[in-house]
């Protein structure tokens, strides 16, 4: 079965950076554009980045442009996003997601916060 396993996460502060990472299975994962999500406390499940499958054309939600990367490696079935500048407003669970599907990892967790 499909199986989506969302790392990288943690507490960092005002301008720092972290990269997220998402490890795939279960499915052709070359077949299909991948996205991460964010859900703040009270908010709105939003998108936030897009990679399309085989030629990695990329879209930023437009709070995020400029300070996230959405990159991928089909061959190792990962998804990844660099996140710098980090502000806290960024603070939310962080969740990958093949494009057009029901599948969604358990997400983790990041905190930005002085």
């Amino acid at each position: 079965q499909v199986q989506l396993v969302e790392s990288g996460g943690g507490l960092v502060q005002p301008g720092g950076s972290l990269t997220l990472s998402c490890a795939a299975s279960g499915f052709t994962f070359s077949n299909f554009a991948m996205e991460w999500y964010r859900q703040a406390p009270g908010k709105q499940r939003e998108l936030i980045a897009e990679i399309t499958a085989l030629q990695n054309i990329t879209t930023y939600h437009d709070s995020v442009r400029g300070r996230f990367t959405i990159f991928r490696d089909n061959k190792r079935k990962m998804v990844y996003l660099r996140m710098n500048n980090l502000k806290p407003e960024d603070t939310a669970v962080y969740v990958c997601h093949p494009s057009a599907t029901n599948d969604w990892g358990q997400g983790t967790q990041v905190t930005v916060s002085s």
